[in-house]
């Protein structure tokens, strides 16, 4: 396995809850300790290597998240049976009969969330969503006193479980957390691209916490870097396969240019500053419209307001235990991410910041 795909397993494979990112923070200092002139962290956990310029250079932000949809122990049956709540959101139908890992103190322990055989539900139940609610993680316990044996309690993070694979056409990927490792594997590789290179800036890259739950940890992120320039790298979800909407968001057709979603308007100077870059640049471009949002919807309203953009890939199921993107797509996110931090020098960032 070659490098890129060494570190896309390394974080994809890694667990990270809301709240509870340090598995995929560890793996993250690892790498950017080796290409950057500092590594920092805010105090909810987000991280980010450091490319210094001059005192007057503008201060670029690029980042991604560490977390990923996760459950968390909420309650212990005298059955040992954990009941969970969700952390970020989940549609309830992608969990029934699910692997996950429960993370408690004495280490991990493997379990797979219940669900009901058809053979004992009535013919109108079996046409009913099932609701979380009603859901619950068997770990094999029979009582509540071997639960904690097992140095389970509430509070503990339950996070799905699955292998990093290369599927029969190989710029296929699949793994559990695209959404959003793509955003961290990306923060590290611009780090590398530029590290023997002179940029026109500050550059701080890397990723935030809390994303899934409320954009919490772009909010304290921002408050450290204070960025003129924002760019969160994140995945939304692909609509190209039967049963999609919109079309918006398909696998191959290359880079996301986000326009609009529910947490931000992208601002005429920076979309066309992105567009010009890629079509001069000819990397493969689409339009993106969201009901969800991003982490820029937090940074781009910090202090008095932040030129913000999210350079995007679009990921077929996230928000589940498996998600599928295009090689390609991350090619075309790199290069593009690699391109626009050489080009913000203080001109072009005082250029974006009028309106």
């Amino acid at each position: 396995m070659d490098k890129q795909y060494t570190l896309f397993k390394e974080l994809t494979e890694a667990y990270g809850a809301p709240g509870f990112e340090g598995p995929v923070r560890d793996i993250m200092r690892r790498y950017l300790s080796e290409v950057s002139d500092e590594v920092i962290t805010d105090h909810l956990g987000g991280i980010f290597g450091v490319k210094r310029g001059k005192p007057e250079d503008p201060v670029i932000m690029a980042a991604g998240h560490m977390d990923e949809v996760a459950l968390m122990v909420t309650r212990v049956d005298q059955n040992g049976f954990l009941k969970f709540s969700p952390l970020g959101g989940w549609w309830e139908q992608v969990l029934l009969s699910q692997r996950v890992v429960v993370i408690g103190r004495k280490g991990i322990v493997e379990g797979v969330i219940g669900s009901i055989p058809p053979h004992v539900l009535s013919e109108e139940d079996r046409k009913k969503p099932y609701a979380i609610s009603r859901m619950f993680v068997d770990i094999g316990a029979t009582s509540a006193e071997e639960v904690a044996e097992l140095g389970i309690r509430p509070g503990d993070p339950i996070v799905p479980t699955g292998e990093f694979k290369v599927l029969g056409n190989p710029k296929r990927l699949l793994a559990k957390s695209w959404d959003n490792r793509y955003g961290c594997a990306i923060a590290i590789e611009l780090m590398q691209e530029v590290k023997d290179l002179s940029l026109p800036n500050t550059l701080y890259a890397g990723a935030n916490v809390q994303e899934e739950v409320g954009l919490r940890g772009a909010r304290t992120a921002a408050r450290l870097i204070q960025p003129d320039i924002f760019l969160a790298m994140d995945a939304s979800p692909a609509n190209d396969i039967p049963g999609s909407t919109d079309g918006f968001g398909r696998l191959g057709e290359g880079v996301l240019i986000r326009i609009l979603d529910r947490t931000m308007i992208t601002l005429p100077g920076i979309r066309d500053f992105i567009l010009d870059t890629c079509e001069s640049e000819g990397i493969k471009y689409q339009f993106f419209i969201s009901s969800g949002g991003t982490d820029a919807g937090e940074v781009h309203l910090s202090g008095t307001g932040v030129p913000s953009a999210v350079i995007g890939i679009p990921s077929r199921y996230i928000h589940s235990h498996v998600s599928v993107i295009d090689k390609d797509d991350y090619d075309a996110a790199k290069k593009l991410l690699t391109t626009l931090v050489q080009k913000l020098d203080r001109n072009t960032v005082e250029m974006l910041r009028k309106y």
